[in-house]
């Protein structure tokens, strides 16, 4: 019996319609390479090991570790990683298989953003990502600016991804059940970024998201005077919720000592 660990915030995903809509949304293809993060018991895994030659899955639990070794470990192409994802080489595994990675993931909702951010750094190497997550936090991926779930994670992604939600899916299609309803999204890579993308970006897009009832006069005067945000051609007294992400990307451009 494998026990669920709290702190890896896991929810087995059971629900078998649920489990071929995210098949088919994939679509894999025999000659591609998958990378799975969080494959928990297996049901996405064995799904997927019968449509591709090539799958390596990521599972920090020993114990799951164990199951998933026992049940797939003589399949051809299939390689266990028992390790944590926020670590694990994403640049090196697509050189060694001499290709862009597909990566799929029911991800745990406590480390959602910082793991999105981390597939986000190694875009070069990636196609697409297909996850499953809290459905708030696909509402702030896609989000457009001026909504409510705008924010530092929508515009962080923007220049590398193109974001779309493909449906929602309830608790009761999880063991054990969370609270709140998932989604699922695709997570398409741009082949060249939406704009360019300077040094600052990151530091501008978390200071002017610090306080979102600020206006940017306020929220970046740590990093760009009021007349660096206008030679930027940004209004000072917005707030950053109204802006586009290129928009943050011309902010950045004005901050010195980058």
């Amino acid at each position: 019996m494998i026990v669920v660990r709290k702190r890896f915030g896991q929810h087995f995903l059971h629900d078998r319609s649920v489990l071929d809509r995210i098949v088919e949304s994939i679509a894999p293809q025999p000659d591609q390479a998958l990378l799975e993060i969080g494959p928990g018991r297996g049901a996405l895994t064995e799904r997927l090991l019968s449509r591709s030659r090539t799958l390596d899955a990521i599972e920090i639990d020993r114990d799951l570790a164990a199951l998933l070794q026992e049940r797939f470990g003589a399949a051809p192409g299939f390689e266990l990683h028992n390790c944590d994802a926020l670590e694990f080489d994403l640049p090196s595994l697509a050189t060694r298989r001499s290709q862009r990675l597909r990566v799929i993931g029911n991800l745990p909702y406590n480390i959602s953003t910082p793991l999105l951010f981390h597939v986000a750094a190694a875009h070069e190497h990636i196609d697409d990502l297909h996850v499953m997550l809290q459905k708030e936090v696909i509402d702030r991926i896609v989000a457009a600016p001026g909504s409510s779930e705008y924010g530092r994670l929508t515009v962080m992604l923007a220049p590398w991804f193109e974001a779309h939600r493909l449906f929602d899916v309830g608790p009761g299609a999880f063991t054990p059940a969370p609270r709140v309803w998932s989604a699922v999204a695709r997570l398409r890579v741009r082949r060249e970024p939406a704009f360019a993308v300077p040094p600052a970006y990151a530091r501008t897009v978390s200071a002017a998201f610090s306080q979102r009832r600020k206006t940017l006069r306020n929220a970046l005067r740590s990093i760009l005077d009021i007349q660096a945000i206008k030679d930027a051609g940004v209004d000072p007294g917005v707030r950053p919720e109204t802006l586009a992400p290129a928009q943050f990307a011309a902010l950045a451009a004005q901050v010195r000592g980058q």
